[in-house]
This record gives C-alpha cells, structure tokens and sequence, in this order.
C-alpha cells in the first residue's frame, strides 16, 4: 500500500508541530533564580529597526525612481 502524502500535508503538519509542539517545548526550560537581573532589549533593537525602516525606504525610492526614468 503506497501512501499518498501531498506536499500541501508536509506543510501543514510542519506548521502545527511549530505552532503547538516548539513552544511547550521552549517553555519547559529552567529559569533563573531570584539573584539574577533582566536586561531589557531597548538600544540595540530600536536601531536595528530603525536602520531596517531606512533601508527598506532608500530601496523603494531608488526602485521608484528607476522605473520612472524607463
């Protein structure tokens, strides 16, 4: 008997164990203890967004720009 398993299956089953098995999986590790603080993740990310934002404009104007000019 020959299974018959599309590709449209593979997909979904991939993105259910992502979507329900990783993050029971991710949740179940050990946490800190008491004595340890948290660092928040403000500078850094807020800059590599930015600089993700004006990357992002600078190649659509300059895409606009050259379909304009042809």
């Amino acid at each position: 008997m020959k299974l018959n398993i599309s590709t449209t299956q593979i997909i979904t089953f991939s993105l259910l164990f992502l979507f329900f098995v990783l993050p029971a999986i991710t949740h179940a590790q050990p946490g800190f203890g008491d004595d340890t603080d948290d660092v928040p993740i403000d500078g850094g990310l807020s800059l590599l967004v930015a600089a993700g934002v004006g990357y992002g404009a600078k190649k659509i104007a300059t895409h606009r720009k050259t379909t304009n000019n042809n």
